[in-house]
């Protein structure tokens, strides 16, 4: 709080005090000029101020200076422009959306699909959604649009489990999470699911029309004849092994570990999972063609018997890949040699090639790359190269899907094995 009295006598007094000190040595002071407050002062009769003179010099500089900093960056945009420029000449050329042009541009195919060995033809890819399998898919699904069907076959552990690698891979790679994606709300478990809606501009190239899904355990006869009904050719790419070494060791998976402890009689996919397979194919090839000779149809698999390309393409490894790996059921390189042989001597009706492929690398060893192929001879011993000189081969995966694709049309590797 504070006094009325006193702040009116203390401001009175300020203002006396302002008006008393607006003086110059040469002057009187304002209240005592000879002057009523009507009339006005002349401009010689006004007090002298020193005013600071305007600095035209220093506003010139900043103006230069403005100007040389705006030279000198148009000068950076245009040298950067040059450099766009020369990075845009050496580029190659730009390629679809869809990566057709990748592999091969659509409307130079065009004769070759009217008459390609796989059209119309109905694929099985055994082990789709494995790394190899799903990118067999993805090839067959983008250069071979003339396909009736491409049916990818996951493996199941068994009949209540979900598939052992899940569907990851396969949605990947087929380009099924190239669409519109929605995700539900994380603390929701119901609709904590991520959905992707078919988008044409972007997936209309993939050809995803032609896939089809099936899940079945490669050990069960019943679900193998199931799964092989009307199908004309076969790409094999299931495997229990992760390198030299089963899964269930190399990747602790407790799904094949149970299996193994479960039913440790059940059998191998290499062996007994491919003689499913094998079997269930003749079965069907049989059927139909009791089926078409009775309707007086000639069915695919004459034709593919007629044109003599593989209907049956077997990955497995080559001798000098990995070192040998005991497993209770058998060695490493005895597994596969006993399917191979198998393949050759049980089944003769059924035109296979067998491809022996190396280790694979997808980290150091470009993808793109051309495949040498060597016809291996049963039973001969190659001298002419070194066990460790093949052990170092590599190749991408990519590249050995794209191999296996491109054996299905290829009549003059029927009934070899290439390494």
């Amino acid at each position: 709080m504070y006094s009325k009295s006193l702040a009116v006598i203390f401001l009175s007094g300020f203002a006396n005090s302002c008006v008393d000190g607006f003086s110059s040595p040469t002057s009187t002071s304002l209240n005592r000029l000879p002057f009523s407050s009507s009339q006005q002062l002349s401009s010689s009769e006004l007090p002298d101020f020193d005013l600071p003179e305007k600095d035209d010099s220093a506003s010139e500089k900043m103006k230069k200076q403005e100007e040389e900093d705006a030279k000198k960056w148009k000068q950076m945009a245009e040298e950067l422009r040059e450099q766009v420029r020369d990075l845009e000449e050496k580029l190659p050329p730009r390629t679809s959306i869809n990566n057709n042009e990748l592999y091969i541009k659509a409307k130079e195919r065009e004769e070759e699909l009217n008459t390609s060995p796989l059209k119309n033809k109905r694929v099985l890819v055994v082990g789709a959604n494995g790394r190899v399998g799903s990118m067999v898919c993805r090839y067959l699904l983008r250069t071979h649009p003339e396909i009736e069907e491409l049916v990818a076959a996951v493996h199941t552990v068994s009949e209540n489990s979900v598939t052992s690698r899940g569907y990851g891979r396969l949605s990947y790679e087929v380009g099924a999470e190239d669409g519109i994606g929605s995700i539900g709300a994380a603390w929701s478990a119901e609709d904590r699911v991520a959905t992707f809606e078919y988008n044409p501009e972007v997936m209309g190239g993939y050809n995803l029309q032609n896939l089809r899904l099936v899940e079945a355990e490669l050990l069960d006869p019943v679900q193998c004849q199931t799964i092989t009904e009307g199908v004309d050719c076969v790409i094999w790419c299931a495997t229990d092994f992760n390198g030299n070494k089963p899964r269930a060791v190399s990747g602790l998976n407790v799904a094949f570990l149970f299996r193994a402890v479960a039913s440790p009689t059940k059998g191998r996919v290499e062996i007994e999972g491919l003689q499913n397979i094998l079997e269930g194919l003749t079965l069907s090839r049989t059927q139909r063609m009791r089926q078409d000779r009775l309707s007086g149809v000639v069915s695919n698999s004459k034709n593919t018997d007629e044109q003599n390309t593989p209907s049956f393409i077997l990955l497995s490894t080559s001798e000098d890949a990995f070192s040998d790996f005991e497993t209770p059921y058998g060695s490493f390189k005895g597994i596969k040699r006993q399917g191979e042989e198998m393949l050759r001597k049980d089944f003769p009706s059924i035109s296979s090639t067998i491809l022996q492929l190396s280790r694979y690398d997808d980290n150091f060893v470009e993808e793109n790359l051309e495949v040498i192929k060597e016809e291996v001879e049963t039973g001969a011993d190659d001298t002419s190269i070194s066990s460790d000189e093949k052990e170092r081969r590599r190749i991408n995966r990519r590249d050995a899907a794209k191999a296996a694709v491109d054996a299905l049309s290829d009549s003059t590797i029927t009934g070899k094995i290439l390494e």
